[in-house]
């Protein structure tokens, strides 16, 4: 991104409460994207989003619909996104210097468990694609580290033998949209195409370090020396699957092994670990994707509901009147 863009998306910062991370995306920023009218994609994180929401409020009150205030505002933003949605209150519509935006505050502690176990697999799912960061407080990009790797795995379990480097970043980028039900009448058919062509050089430079990581395990090699479309082969044994398996976050891992079985095993620390019984690597693939289904599946209602009792009835219907003629449009 260049600084001049930076500097401009982080300059709305300067009119909120301080966040502790955030980040930027949105079809908008893609670097062969022209079309600046479409929408910018923020995720604020915070220690305590009742607070920020309140000192918000307070700040921009002009921005905010009357009946907000009077609900008690802040408590209810949060109440909601808390235990109707998966944590995140996202405030769509905003209007700044010209430019649509849509926000979403988290809490930093629900950020960090989502990234490390999945166990809503909401906005890790977002960050196992290109992001540009502003704020990063507690080194987030760190942390994300073990969901890039995580989402390595998964997608070499649901791959085939041999595939391009195209084929994997579009697997990866699925894994979030798997069992989304935006995606039966919401979503943009091709979405997960666009956002892989339009920022595949930024795909290979957040992977390649992971990429030869499998390559050092003998997990994967390259048969092309193309570097834009590569062709990866991978070792498809019983024992590469087991590897992959073990490198899914430990909740996936737990409901993989309630429905395949488990056994328990002794680390090299002397811990006490359950290994998933793996029949066949098509067993565990299979497996995964239901239980990564099913996970999607259930945060993507929540917030779904969640952002309408929010944000409000009128701005949740216009937001999914905007989303559903995307949708239809993509399908003619």
């Amino acid at each position: 991104m260049e600084t001049t863009q930076r500097d401009e998306l982080a300059n709305f910062l300067n009119v909120l409460p301080p966040v502790d991370f955030c980040c930027v995306y949105g079809s908008t920023l893609h670097p062969n994207n022209q079309d600046k009218s479409k929408m910018v994609d923020y995720i604020l994180g915070v220690s305590d989003p009742m607070q920020w929401h309140s000192e918000n409020l307070k700040m921009n009150s002009d921005h905010y619909a009357s009946w907000m205030v009077h609900l008690g505002g802040a408590r209810l933003i949060t109440n909601v996104a808390d235990k109707v949605g998966v944590g995140v209150h996202f405030n769509p519509f905003v209007n700044w210097n010209d430019r649509k935006l849509k926000y979403g505050v988290v809490r930093m502690h629900e950020l960090v468990q989502d990234i490390l176990d999945w166990d809503r697999f909401y906005l890790s799912g977002r960050l196992q694609k290109p992001v540009h960061l502003l704020v990063d407080n507690l080194d987030i990009e760190d942390v994300n580290s073990v969901n890039k790797k995580a989402a390595v795995a998964a997608a070499l379990l649901l791959l085939p033998s041999k595939f391009t480097e195209e084929d994997l970043y579009a697997k990866i980028c699925s894994l979030s949209y798997m069992g989304d039900l935006r995606m039966l009448f919401a979503e943009d058919t091709n979405k997960v195409n666009k956002i892989v062509k339009g920022q595949f050089d930024l795909f290979q430079s957040m992977y390649k370090p992971f990429l030869e990581e499998c390559e050092t395990k003998n997990l994967l090699r390259s048969s092309s020396t193309e570097a834009s479309q590569a062709k990866l082969v991978q070792d498809s044994s019983l024992s590469a699957s087991r590897s992959l398996v073990s490198s899914l976050p430990a909740s996936v891992r737990s409901q993989m092994g309630k429905l395949l079985g488990e056994k328990k095993i002794l680390s090299e620390t002397g811990r006490v670990l359950g290994e998933v019984c793996i029949g066949s690597r098509e067993e565990a693939a299979k497996c995964m994707e239901k239980v990564m289904k099913r996970r999607v599946m259930v945060s993507s209602a929540r917030q779904a509901v969640s952002g309408f009792l929010a944000a409000g009835a009128i701005n949740a219907t216009l937001y999914l009147s905007q989303k559903m003629r995307k949708a239809w449009n993509s399908r003619s």
